[in-house]
């Protein structure tokens, strides 16, 4: 294996499993394979990228690091030469966690410093410059994530706020600096390197400055970012002759489908609405699970009815609507109860022969795939940019579609089921 990805929730893992498998234009990427969780056993001997999904965006900062030293230390085991630590292109935290503190204890274990810290994902309207987070063109705390339920990014300056989890100083590198080539960027984190700094935030505006930035760290043991840090990974490995390239099957399941949404993002909400108009559609009411009058079963049955509609049970609500539920029953109470509800809820789908499934939301989704065990999955082509078709193996394979919250585009369900069947 050659890069070992450490994934900070299961949408990302998928996200950033898909720019390693599509690779560059014209040169193709590498073959990836996504784990959900540490593996048990050694992986197969044609792992080009292994990617870790962890669960550990909205842990406690000790279990998150202590999660990510271990997928870090069956990596190594892999043979791996690169680490990446994948985080979300909004740099989802808290200011007393996760990115700094899980960033520098993989730089501490491995001995390195001058960090890449990028979150940058052009493709999904993701950018940096001169330290700041745009979604779009809106600074990232006027773009909907200060609302965000459980990691509110109140503030855009992604080198002041990664401070706030970090012993040591943050560095920056500016897009001038990554637009004047790789050795460029590549002297000045080794300044940052020589200044103790273990974590460097680096501007990128497009994906060519990515591929530049992704040039100047080929040598490097430790990279962080969003999904977009990945582009120009492969190709560092493929023209040193170490891997041959490869294109993204067109892999795929036939049978029933369902979609459950979790995300209480604009997009999702929109996607959700624009869904409701011409399929089957069950909002699921979030007192009711509280209570315990609605149960995982009532929507699995509404969802298996209407087996071959692109059905969709959600419960996405407006920001102030999540903050009432919060502030009624405790934001941990309600996170975890509807994880746990989606999480049955897909169990029972699956039992009943459901074999396409579409889920919307970072932690929907780990909770989804963490309850279904469905080991490793093989990466298909892109659905939209930053989600693939992820497909289980053995004898009754089922096809997944893991979507961040702010991801896709409006009719993105409907899209993402039909590409699930493969070709």
């Amino acid at each position: 294996m050659l890069i070992g990805v450490i994934a900070d929730d299961f949408t990302g893992a998928s996200d950033i499993a898909n720019t390693l498998a599509k690779g560059l234009p014209g040169q193709g990427g590498l073959r990836t394979v996504q784990y959900l969780g540490i593996p048990v056993e050694d992986a197969a001997a044609d792992v080009d990228a292994g990617v870790i999904a962890l669960k550990s965006r909205s842990i406690a900062a000790a279990d998150a690091v202590e999660q990510s030293l271990s997928a870090l230390d069956w990596l190594l085991r892999q043979g791996c030469r690169q680490i990446v630590f994948k985080y979300c292109s909004t740099f989802d935290s808290t200011p007393a966690g996760n990115i700094g503190q899980v960033g520098e204890a993989l730089a501490d274990a491995l001995g390195v410093k001058g960090v890449v810290a990028c979150p940058a994902f052009p493709g999904a309207g993701r950018t940096v410059y001169q330290g700041h987070l745009f979604v779009k063109d809106k600074l990232l705390n006027e773009s909907g994530l200060q609302n965000h339920p459980l990691n509110p990014m109140t503030d855009a300056d992604i080198r002041r706020w990664l401070r706030q989890q970090t012993r040591s100083e943050v560095g920056h590198v500016s897009v001038d600096v990554v637009r004047d080539g790789p050795k460029a960027t590549a002297t000045a984190l080794e300044a940052a390197a020589n200044a103790q700094q273990t974590l460097v935030i680096v501007d990128a505006i497009s994906d060519n400055d990515l591929v530049s930035i992704g040039e100047a760290v080929a040598g490097h043991r430790l990279i962080t970012g969003g999904s977009g840090i990945a582009i120009g990974l492969p190709a560092n490995f493929i023209n040193r002759g170490l891997a041959k390239g490869n294109s993204s099957a067109g892999i795929g399941v036939r049978g029933p489908d369902a979609i459950l949404a979790g995300s209480c993002s604009g997009a999702t909400r929109e996607q959700v609405e624009l869904h409701k108009a011409r399929h089957p559609t069950m909002a699921i009411d979030v007192d009711s699970v509280m209570e315990g009058r609605t149960r995982p079963g009532d929507i699995a049955a509404f969802l298996l009815r209407h087996e071959g509609q692109a059905p969709l049970a959600y419960s996405s609500g407006a920001p102030d609507a999540v903050r009432a539920l919060q502030e009624k029953y405790g934001r941990e109470k309600v996170a975890h109860a509807l994880d746990q509800f989606f999480a049955d809820t897909a169990r029972e789908l699956v039992r009943s022969g459901v074999r396409r499934l579409v889920v919307a939301g970072g932690e929907t989704s780990g909770a989804v795939v963490s309850a279904l065990d469905l080991g490793a999955l093989a990466i298909g082509p892109e659905i939209d940019p930053g989600v693939p078709v992820l497909v289980s193996d053995g004898p009754e394979p089922v096809a997944l579609a893991l979507k961040s919250g702010n991801f896709g585009s409006p009719d993105f369900f409907t899209k993402a089921l039909e590409r699930l069947v493969g070709q």
